[in-house]
């Protein structure tokens, strides 16, 4: 069944938590969006070496749970890997989180939560 117009209406802009070069590629793209103060909250989070994991499920959790203008997250597999239990756990429409392969990591199917989920859907 598809979701009723209310729960995607508002919804304009892509977040990203990403490495330096994802994020870059896709603010150079257009991606980028700062709301209005006092808040100024950005929709992408650069993930580095040093980024604890905690940072990372905050920006998780304020892009899936609290941003109600952010339709689709796209989040690094292997960073998504940080905090795989809570990507994995995540089951609304809106906004879809989609896992995309880095310069540095390739794209590992086999731990793709969507693609998981489909292959389960089918039987596999």
């Amino acid at each position: 069944m598809a979701a009723p117009p209310s729960a995607y209406k508002d919804r304009h802009f892509l977040a990203v938590i990403g490495d330096e070069d994802s994020v870059t590629g896709l603010l150079l793209a257009g991606i980028g969006h700062v709301t209005q103060p006092p808040d100024a909250q950005k929709n992408f989070l650069v993930v580095d070496a040093k980024t604890e994991t905690s940072v990372i499920q905050q920006a998780f959790d304020r892009y899936t749970r609290d941003r109600k203008d952010i339709a689709i997250l796209l989040i690094n597999q292997h960073i998504a890997e940080r905090i795989r239990h809570t990507v994995d756990t995540y089951t609304n429409a809106f906004p879809a989180v989609l896992e995309i392969p880095s310069k540095e990591h390739p794209y590992d199917p086999e731990k793709d939560s969507v693609l998981r989920r489909v292959r389960r859907l089918f039987g596999e």
